[in-house]
């Protein structure tokens, strides 16, 4: 049966797993500005995690659990993450590591997600969990300027040169039927939402739609088709891609577990 841990851990999924992906950039960007923009991108996100982790530890009050247990010793299914945020920054099916690395991908991924946590964050503000409040509050002026940043370059690409429109219109094709998942039911938000600590994120589809259509008319983008296959990563199924990030983020901590950091 989901709990309201399960909740948190999405919330804290979603942040780290994204925050990792960004992370990638890290020296690879493709220009200075941006690539400390992502970086600091990714240092919120993480951030945002950490203090999600330490609620939830807190929350489950049995002196064992901590952040880096959650972030570092748990295995693909006990991940909560959309499918959308665990993707290769990447249209190719099978793309190599890093070799096909494309900047339009992650921009647009930043700017589908962003889009839905300035709404969720401020919504979270008023939780009934005075603790998720506060970390909303925080996280929503962070989001804020994640969503101003991709979107600004959705702008830049979109009207920018016939390759940057034909990458960017490339990467929201690519994109759109993950988002479905976004809209999909799951016992851990309808528990949430019973309670008052939580919300249901499907309220915020009209106003999420209406900001990509517009945004992307304004880019001289179309707006993709969403339709096709469900994913279901919040429940715990992902794509083979996780596996692959785990597998880098969590390296150092498994070979070493008695570390002290």
């Amino acid at each position: 049966m989901a709990s309201y841990q399960d909740y948190l851990l999405h919330l804290a999924d979603n942040a780290l797993i994204l925050g990792q992906r960004n992370a990638e950039w890290c020296g690879h960007g493709p220009i200075l500005e941006e690539d400390l923009a992502l970086a600091n991108n990714s240092l919120d996100l993480i951030g945002q995690a950490r203090m999600l982790y330490q609620h939830v530890a807190a929350v489950r009050k049995d002196g064992k659990t901590s952040e880096d247990l959650l972030a570092y010793f748990r295995d693909v299914p006990d991940f909560k993450n959309y499918t959308l945020l665990e993707l290769p920054h990447s249209t190719a099916i099978l793309p190599t590591a890093r070799g096909d690395r494309d900047y339009a991908v992650t921009i647009a991924r930043n700017f589908l997600y962003s889009g839905l946590m300035v709404q969720v964050w401020a919504a979270l503000a008023a939780s009934t969990d005075t603790h998720l409040a506060a970390i909303a509050s925080k996280s929503l002026k962070e989001s804020q300027y994640h969503l101003r940043h991709a979107h600004d370059w959705v702008l830049r690409l979109g009207d920018g040169t016939d390759e940057s429109h034909r990458r960017i219109q490339a990467a929201f094709d690519y994109l759109m039927p993950f988002t479905q998942e976004f809209w999909t039911a799951s016992d851990m938000e309808a528990a949430a939402v019973k309670t008052g600590a939580g919300v249901d994120v499907r309220v915020f589809r009209p106003e999420w739609e209406a900001l990509v259509s517009d945004t992307l008319q304004a880019a001289t983008l179309k707006v993709s088709s969403s339709t096709g296959f469900v994913t279901t990563g919040k429940h715990g199924v992902h794509s083979e891609h996780l596996g692959f990030v785990l597998a880098e983020m969590q390296s150092l901590a498994r070979s070493h577990p008695e570390a002290v950091w």
